[in-house]
């Protein structure tokens, strides 16, 4: 893992979650405790209404989890119940919290590749909708991270199961003197919360 992305890791502690939220991580820790317990591969996809922002930043930290802990097989995605385009200050959060970003065209929904360590393999994010050609069509835990796509999609098609791990959404804060700061606590916010799922996962080994 690079090691400012490290560092930041290294900063995440149990204590700074409270027992409310720990209450709404146990189903996703325990479904994916489910699937290594029979070596099956692990399939989440984050969906928000506009996959522009938290679905991204939930998607590329448990990414970067799974890796930290060496949880193997896992395979994160995301998407909306409408494609727009990840928001660009997505890519600029986390790239000063130590993630690499490597930009790969520059359309109106342009394609990033997000890597976390030199020799895994980057996390691919745009904007799409979650039944997307690009995502899984079955045997996947679905992960509501906003209240509008949680009630706006009562069903996903090819989902074992569903979560509803909801953030604030820091487009609040956008065109404010505060918005670099909103964006970089939500990411950690996302990221610690991210870490203390798959630090909950015992791999047995």
């Amino acid at each position: 893992m690079y090691q400012k992305l490290k560092n930041n890791v290294e900063e995440f502690s149990a204590d700074n979650i409270s027992e409310n939220r720990k209450e709404i991580l146990r189903p996703l820790a325990a479904y994916i405790q489910g699937k290594v317990n029979i070596n099956e591969t692990v399939r989440l996809n984050f969906i928000c209404t506009h996959n522009s922002r938290r679905s991204h930043l939930s998607q590329i930290w448990a990414q970067a989890m799974a890796y930290h802990f060496d949880v193997k097989n896992v395979f994160c995605y995301s998407g909306g119940t409408e494609a727009t385009a990840m928001f660009p200050k997505i890519a600029e959060t986390c790239a000063n919290q130590g993630f690499q970003i490597h930009k790969l065209d520059e359309t109106k929904n342009a394609v990033y590749a997000v890597k976390y360590a030199a020799n895994e393999a980057a996390v691919i994010c745009f904007s799409k909708t979650f039944d997307h050609d690009f995502n899984p069509k079955s045997n996947f835990g679905a992960i509501m991270t906003c209240s509008n796509a949680d009630e706006g999609c009562p069903v996903v098609f090819g989902a074992e199961t569903r979560f509803s791990i909801k953030y604030d959404d820091p487009k609040a804060f956008d065109g404010t003197e505060c918005q670099t700061q909103k964006y970089a606590e939500r990411s950690l916010e996302i990221g610690q919360e991210m870490w203390w799922v798959f630090k909950n996962v015992k791999t047995f080994l």
